[in-house]
């Protein structure tokens, strides 16, 4: 047998109809594989946010200065804008707060902003929120 006739030559045509499918098919793989990415970016912020959130609230329960919750906070959410931290030490009606035992609650804010404009349009901004409540171990306050 020749090699013609075991593999036959494709015709022209063949080659321009796996262009057009792959030109078709092409932007539905980016906006997926763009959508992943985004999505994945978000989980991180999320992340960030939590940890920033558990961070400040375990300085919170030593040290119930606000500044100094809020470096915790900062030194957790790298790379994130806009973070802001709302300390609370009133949230038992107890006047005597803060003493041990009384509630601390820390809640950290940013905005996402997707990095595919085409995703960005479609979800838009939203903001990632975490929230971290704990219990005041010792009454201090740092100058």
């Amino acid at each position: 047998m020749s090699a013609r006739t075991r593999f036959p030559l494709r015709r022209a045509s063949e080659g321009g109809q796996s262009l057009v499918e792959f030109a078709l098919v092409l932007p539905i793989l980016l906006i997926l594989l763009l959508g992943v990415l985004d999505f994945g970016r978000a989980v991180a912020a999320y992340n960030a946010v939590s940890n920033g959130a558990r961070s400040g609230a375990r300085v919170a329960v030593v040290d119930q200065n606000p500044a100094a919750v809020e470096a915790a906070v900062e030194s957790e959410a790298i790379g994130l804008d806009s973070v802001s931290v709302a300390f609370d030490g009133t949230l038992d009606p107890d006047p005597q707060c803060p003493r041990i035992g009384c509630l601390i609650e820390v809640t950290v804010r940013t905005q996402y902003q997707p990095a595919t404009p085409l995703i960005g349009n479609i979800v838009g901004s939203f903001t990632v929120s975490s929230t971290s409540r704990m219990p005041i171990e010792r009454t201090y306050v740092s100058p």
